[in-house]
């Protein structure tokens, strides 16, 4: 007899974390765990507000403990999961939150770690840092302390009106770093703002303009010779292919929960090796255990660029896994045990839960 328990639970982050979208003070997390003959978890990128999607932790359990948990109940191997999953329009990153407990639980029953079931080969990531929306002198500490600690690459969070003078006084302070910024989406009206970027010789252009506007990126790529990189307007590998196809971008940022969980995620980063895109992973605040999903995905040799993933006490006092990813030398070890190679604290996520919700499946 197996059952599923989702716990619900808010950790807060050391520093708050400012985006174009609004301020985040704490990670209000969904896990997913699977407990039976083996134990496996999964983890919702989703969140208490919906401002990066229109997902939430609400519509994320109201639509696994309606739809997906019947599904659940039919088949454990994840690639059939996500198969029959497809059918429901949208909801990506619950989906992901299932299908990815579902390989964990695959490898774990096979007695191998997921990083060999989907073909990884690195021992170690690079770790890039992702800096919210600061007062300047404290942007300028956070820079120089991250490359004190030996992060590959420094990316800055910019909206209109804290853009062009943010960067260029970035590279006046610290030459040429290995330096992005991500705008959320936030320059559909300020199209001109994004083309000044252009002389600061940045590695990309993160998701410049909405989602949908594949059209206005497309025009704006062929303006700049600064590579824009997509991010919320990837859901799927048939989006990177409208992006390739169009020009609309020329790299991709890769979110596990953004695109319906890790078989589709192979998929992209099958059709980045095969056309020349380069691809690295975002992050969305995750726990150790969506960490570890993410550090193990850039084990494949297609990541070529560091990513947004950042050891566990960059955002929290204390992670949900007994031994938290540290960073040596700007690299993260990729773990090795069974499935995603962590062990949570459960203890931890019991006393820390405000819900907790149990389904049996079998």
């Amino acid at each position: 007899m197996a059952e599923i328990i989702v716990y619900n639970m808010k950790i807060p982050l050391k520093v708050p974390f400012e985006t174009s979208f609004g301020v985040q003070n704490v990670r209000d997390v969904l896990l997913f765990r699977y407990s039976g003959d083996v134990e496996a978890w999964g983890e919702s990128v989703t969140d208490s507000y919906p401002g990066y999607s229109y997902e939430d932790n609400g519509t994320a359990l109201y639509i696994f403990r309606t739809y997906l948990l019947e599904i659940l109940k039919e088949t454990e191997d994840p690639m059939e999961f996500i198969s029959r999953a497809r059918k429901i329009k949208g909801h990506n990153m619950a989906k992901s939150a299932v299908e990815t407990m579902l390989w964990d639980l695959q490898a774990k029953r096979k007695g191998k770690s997921l990083k060999e079931i989907i073909g990884g080969s690195k021992e170690k990531i690079d770790s890039g840092i992702s800096i919210g929306i600061l007062p300047m002198e404290k942007l300028l500490s956070m820079i120089r302390n991250s490359l004190d600690r030996g992060y590959k690459r420094i990316k800055l969070k910019v909206k209109p009106g804290w853009d062009v003078d943010v960067v260029k006084r970035v590279r006046e302070e610290f030459g040429d770093i290995p330096l992005t910024v991500d705008a959320n989406q936030a320059f559909e009206k300020n199209v001109e703002r994004v083309k000044m970027l252009d002389r600061y010789e940045l590695l990309m252009i993160e998701q410049p303009l909405n989602e949908r506007n594949l059209l206005g990126h497309s025009k704006l790529q062929r303006e700049m010779s600064t590579p824009i990189c997509l991010d919320e307007s990837i859901h799927s590998v048939e989006d990177a292919e409208r992006m390739y196809e169009m020009d609309a971008g020329r790299i991709i940022n890769l979110k596990i929960g953004r695109v319906g969980g890790l078989s589709e995620s192979l998929r992209i980063i099958d059709f980045s090796r095969e056309n020349g895109i380069p691809i690295w992973c975002g992050g969305m605040l995750e726990t150790g255990i969506g960490r570890a999903l993410n550090v193990i995905v850039q084990s494949r040799k297609e990541f070529t660029l560091p990513g947004d993933t950042s050891p566990s006490d960059r955002y929290f006092e204390k992670d949900v896994i007994k031994r938290p990813f540290i960073m040596e030398k700007g690299t993260i070890a990729v773990p090795s045990g069974n499935g995603i190679g962590v062990e949570p604290d459960i203890e931890f996520i019991e006393k820390s839960s405000y819900s907790r919700y149990a389904f049996r499946i079998g």
